[in-house]
This record gives C-alpha cells, sequence and structure tokens, in this order.
C-alpha cells in the first residue's frame, strides 16, 4: 500500500470504456509525516477523495480488486482517505 497526497486531476475523454465515469486523480506519495517522496502516479478513484487529501492506494493485481475495478485496466487505485498517521518511537 502507498501513502499518497492528491496533487491534481487527470481529464481523458477518450479512454478504455471499462474506466467510463470513473475519477482519475494524480497522487504523490508521501512518508508517514507528509514529506512527499517518489515520483508522481495516476490513480482510479473509488472513495470519493479529492485535492489535498492524504489517501492510501494500493496497486498492482491488487487495484483490480478494489471496488468496481474488476476486471478494468488499472494499476493503481485510491482506497481509503488517511485521517491521521500515529508513528510509536522505537527507542530501546
Amino acid at each position: 500500500m502507498i501513502v499518497a497526497k492528491i496533487v491534481g486531476t487527470v481529464v481523458a475523454t477518450r479512454k478504455d470504456d471499462r474506466l467510463v465515469s470513473t475519477k482519475l486523480l494524480v497522487a504523490r506519495p508521501v512518508d508517514p509525516s507528509g514529506k512527499p517522496e517518489g515520483s508522481y502516479l495516476v490513480a482510479v478513484d473509488t472513495v470519493d477523495a479529492g485535492v489535498g487529501e492524504t489517501v492510501l492506494i494500493v496497486s498492482g493485481s491488487s487495484a483490480r480488486m478494489a471496488s468496481g475495478m474488476k476486471d478494468c485496466p488499472v494499476d493503481a487505485a485510491i482506497v481509503g482517505i488517511i485521517d491521521t498517521i500515529h508513528i510509536q518511537d522505537s527507542e530501546a
């Protein structure tokens, strides 16, 4: 799973018929503190996320298991909107 921040939208007037009526969002992976890392990706939104929100993304074959994505040509799907992240200190 990937933690990412939604930074934009994608409009595609011509696309595979199985993607009609899907919302495509541009996401930037972030570390748990919110610092950007890695490159941008486009993901299908299954949870009505929006720009500025921190989300949980699944990729690869897991993306096709997301709600409504069975047999769809997707490589990344947004499956959750993150409210908070808590990291416990690992001091021994």
